[in-house]
């Protein structure tokens, strides 16, 4: 049964988006009014602690709210993922100081956004070349990260790059002289999550803003944030496949042809139990991920890998079935189910391409004795 403060997170999210999905999609914006609204109920990022001014939700009951934000609007659900992912780095790598500081600024309002990806590195995040140095008491800042969900919104960038002999992550607030943003115009799906490019020449920031204040390796922080990442973006995936699937079923019972609703004939009836086989088989694999996150299991980071591969997949599937039972009531451009067949294209490719995380998948099998 779902919690009364999870019921109350959901209907918040009604209030918020209500019937404007379309328009934000249509438009590629969502009104920044909406987001800092969500950011000070602390919905952006839920799992941080209470204390910090979150919710303090586990990796599964923020799993299932992120799946709720998913089946009313996944740019908004992007938004969320990615101000999410700033905020745990924040959490695992700032000093307390900085987690004082900057978590109750993305629970009270301010937007953020986290960059990872560059021109030349994108699932080859060993390849990145932003530099962040030390001058005095400064940090100087110099790269370019690209496709950069949620910056276009954002206040604060946490940016990844190379410090020393490692790697670091520096909050680069918007505002500071050097920064520079891009937005990606049309892109395929989740257009209104304020996709851009960032630019940054020569940016000054007090040494401070270096979380941690030290350099850490490359591969630790990289698999920290995208292992959040990719169980928020396969929660994101279930709520593409719930909102699919109930579109599919409501259509199936109303759509009538040779005398009988569609949903009578056998193989749109073999369409909806598809669509249903995909949610739950993806839903049951994202429960587990989460359940191993929250004990911080061994398996956490594979499990998570799994997840988001399987899911992304599934909602693809998914939402091509859901159009095609829908036939030209679901070819609008902006509907629900065409929208879902967009934005779920994308997932295949954030967060670690199906290719990469086959590669992962395949790397763990040959290196694990799986069943002993």
């Amino acid at each position: 049964m779902m919690p009364e403060s999870l019921k109350e997170a959901c209907r918040t999210v009604d209030v918020l988006v209500s019937d404007n999905a379309r328009e934000w999609d249509s438009r590629a914006k969502i009104p920044k009014r909406i987001l800092r609204d969500f950011c000070a109920h602390g919905l952006l990022c839920p799992q941080v602690p209470i204390s910090a001014g979150g919710r303090g939700l586990t990796s599964l009951l923020t799993g299932e709210f992120t799946a709720y934000v998913g089946s009313r609007c996944s740019s908004l659900r992007s938004v969320m993922t990615s101000h999410g992912m700033a905020a745990w780095t924040i959490q695992n790598f700032a000093s307390r100081q900085q987690r004082d500081l900057y978590l109750a600024e993305l629970t009270s309002g301010k937007l953020a956004a986290v960059g990872f990806s560059e021109p030349e590195a994108g699932s080859d995040l060993s390849a990145m070349t932003t530099s962040i140095s030390r001058d005095g008491s400064m940090v100087v800042v110099n790269g370019h990260k690209a496709w950069v969900t949620a910056a276009d919104y954002a206040d604060l960038i946490v940016i990844f790059g190379r410090l020393d002999d490692g790697a670091a992550a520096v909050v680069v607030p918007r505002s500071t002289a050097g920064v520079q943003l891009e937005r990606i115009a049309d892109p395929l799906g989740c257009r209104a999550a304020g996709h851009a490019n960032v630019y940054l020449d020569n940016v000054r920031l007090p040494i401070d803003n270096i979380l941690g204040c030290t350099a850490y390796s490359l591969s630790l922080m990289i698999s920290a944030a995208l292992t959040y990442g990719r169980i928020s973006v396969a929660w994101g995936c279930i709520g593409i496949l719930r909102c699919c699937l109930g579109e599919a079923a409501s259509h199936a019972r109303a759509r009538r042809q040779f005398g009988k609703p569609i949903g009578q004939h056998q193989l749109i009836k073999r369409h909806l139990a598809e669509l249903y086989v995909l949610e739950q088989s993806a839903t049951r694999l994202c429960e587990r991920a989460s359940q191993s996150w929250d004990a911080a299991a061994p398996d956490m980071a594979i499990m998570a890998v799994l997840a988001k591969h399987l899911s992304a997949r599934n909602a693809v599937q998914g939402a091509a079935m859901a159009v095609q039972v829908l036939a030209s009531a679901g070819a609008k451009n902006t509907d629900l189910v065409a929208r879902a067949y967009r934005d779920s294209k994308l997932m295949e490719i954030i967060e670690g391409t199906n290719e990469v995380c086959q590669l992962i998948l395949a790397d763990h099998v040959m290196s694990a004795r799986l069943w002993d």
